[in-house]
């Protein structure tokens, strides 16, 4: 499949975030076929090129290749007016721009949207930032580990009678936030094609995390209760939690309803808990918690992983095994469905990425290179696009605009 055959070819971004949240989103555009114009700072790039496991031969990190995948790399110091103008000249042929500074650095630096849609109506600017674009909190500097304690995430997060924990990748709200990043431009775009008219994406980091939290908002407005940790265990449903087996190996089993329950109790030999007097109702099962799950504790207990998996997909109950990345990077089914993707890094040989999602049967998305280096498309756009002479290119370069 060619470039030009993918949803969003000759779409073009242009990408000023940092870090992760913002710089995913562009990513994932680009994956799809729009042209991702990657501008950073002159004197290091994005600083997400030295966060994470260094790559070999100044590559910068794993992450940066990662998350910079399909780009192209630009130079502009968007604080001089030199720069800002060069990129309010770029804006004008762009459809879309990421960027995720405190509130009120591009008023600062000349680029607020009201002067970039005044040069380009159908321009639409994605603005993610730790609390929003409004509220009394907007200045207040944020990153995932922030958006997860005031998402209300961490809170949640560990054992009951222990402290809040890290839920698991520090960066959950950064991807979160990327994706709802990518909803909201391709519904802003489906907008501008009605109406010609660009506008603004507002996606705050916190907001992200508080979303996926299902019915806690009501619950507690109607019952005054607080949700509490809830360990390896939750609260709608039960047994629905995490389970350590004969090998010293950790599964997940997800009884969601009654009838899952009762598959369960037969895979275990023990049909009987499914009976009404017994724990056949959620209800009751919620009850006795404890005594559920120690009871399924104790049979998976005695069986190693793979034995328990086998008889629960046997019996339809829903179970899987707790994968660490080095099951991730030898498993069958990530295999088969080609969850991850072999690509070059010098000398290092292949390594695994992440494939593209989501999966499109006719276009599918494409990691076609990973991160670029600093400023590898410098010439190709601001003497090939912009139309610079190489004077004028040299000048601004010996100045560090560029």
């Amino acid at each position: 499949m060619e470039e030009h055959d993918l949803p969003l070819s000759g779409i073009r971004v242009l990408d000023i975030a940092t870090y992760i949240a913002g710089p995913t989103c562009a990513a994932l555009l680009g994956e799809f076929g729009a042209d991702v114009i990657k501008i950073e700072k002159p004197d290091g790039g994005d600083p997400l090129r030295r966060l994470g496991t260094p790559a070999p031969e100044n590559q910068g990190s794993l992450l940066w290749l990662n998350e910079a995948r399909n780009k192209r790399s630009v130079t502009l110091d968007l604080k001089r007016e030199e720069g800002a103008e060069l990129f309010r000249r770029l804006a004008e042929g762009a459809d879309v721009i990421c960027e995720n500074f405190r509130p009120g650095t591009l008023e600062r630096w000349g680029l607020g949207y009201d002067v970039l849609k005044a040069r380009n109506k159908a321009l639409v600017l994605l603005r993610v930032s730790g609390f929003g674009q409004t509220g009394p909190y907007r200045d207040r500097p944020g990153f995932a580990r922030i958006a997860h304690a005031v998402g209300g995430l961490s809170h949640l997060t560990g054992m009951p009678d222990g402290p809040p924990l890290t839920p698991g990748s520090t960066s959950l709200a950064d991807y979160m936030s990327g994706l709802y990043g990518v909803v909201g431009i391709l519904m802003a775009l489906r907008q501008r094609d009605k109406t010609g008219e660009g506008q603004v994406v507002d996606v705050a980091l916190y907001e992200s995390v508080f979303r996926a939290l299902d019915e806690l908002a009501p619950a507690r407005a109607l019952t005054g209760k607080v949700r509490a940790r809830q360990g390896i265990g939750t609260v709608n449903a039960c047994p629905h939690g995490h389970f350590s087996c004969a090998d010293g190996k950790w599964l997940a089993i997800a009884c969601t309803n009654d009838r899952m329950f009762a598959r369960l109790a037969n895979v275990m030999g023990m049909p009987e808990l499914a009976q009404d007097s017994r724990f056949g109702r959620l209800e009751a099962r919620l009850a006795a918690q404890p005594e559920v799950d120690a009871t399924v504790q104790e049979w998976v207990g005695a069986r190693n992983r793979e034995d328990v998996v086998l008889a629960c997909e046997r019996g339809g109950v829903p179970c899987g095994p707790v994968l660490d990345i080095s099951d991730i990077l030898s498993d069958p089914h990530y295999a088969a469905r080609e969850t991850l993707q072999d690509m070059p890094v010098a000398g290092a040989g292949n390594l695994p990425f992440p494939a593209p999602l989501p999966r499109l049967s006719e276009t599918p998305g494409k990691l076609r290179h990973l991160g670029p280096t600093l400023g590898d498309a410098n010439k190709d756009v601001f003497i090939g696009e912009l139309g610079l002479s190489a004077a004028e290119f040299d000048g601004l370069k010996r100045a560090g605009v560029i």
